[in-house]
């Protein structure tokens, strides 16, 4: 297995860019030996995502409207994590903002890439353990809902498609899974 790059890069323009993204275009030539171009969306923030989960099985979850979806999306609390800042620090920061949610233990429990062929976003996600309620604050952008379950119905929530997005899938079915094992 040959895993180096096989592409080749013949120069390379910034098209856009704001505090969140850039965008460059990329002349390229492609493994086969055509020219062309390739877009990549550069991530300037770290994604994070956090499962709280307290000790009588309950989970809880964000409502808010995506407008790149145009659609309401049910998720685990989640914001980013600016380059050069503590991922663990940005985690606990995101559960207190939305949900008012301090935790005792923070578990790493994933690392994803969200859009792989098209972008280079990192996320991270933690499961959130030995919670004490707080006050949430969440930011002037965000027009949140909360909501507290168990953690099975978040579960079945995943498998019935109400919940969509990847580091909520990615999060609730990995617990899930630690939780069969036996590793929670």
């Amino acid at each position: 297995m040959n895993e180096e790059n096989p592409w080749q890069t013949l120069s390379s323009e910034e098209k856009y860019s704001n505090n969140w993204i850039s965008v460059t275009e990329h002349q390229v030539i492609n493994p086969s030996g055509g020219k062309g171009i390739y877009g990549e969306v550069h991530f300037k923030n770290i994604a994070i995502g956090v499962l709280p989960l307290d000790e009588q099985g309950y989970t809880w979850l964000v409502g808010q409207y995506r407008y790149p979806l145009k659609a309401y999306s049910w998720e685990i609390p989640e914001g980013g994590c600016p380059e050069g800042t503590d991922p663990e620090l940005s985690a606990k920061r995101e559960l207190l903002e939305e949900t008012g949610l301090i935790p005792s233990k923070l578990i790493e429990i994933q690392r994803m890439h969200l859009s792989n062929s098209v972008s280079d976003e990192l996320a991270i996600i933690y499961l959130a353990k030995e919670l004490t309620q707080g006050q949430a604050a969440p930011e002037e952008t965000e027009d949140l809902q909360l909501l507290k379950l168990p953690f099975e119905k978040a579960y079945q929530m995943v498998l019935n498609g109400e919940i969509t997005d990847s580091m909520s899938v990615a999060a609730i079915l990995k617990v899930h899974i630690m939780q069969s094992e036996g590793l929670l």
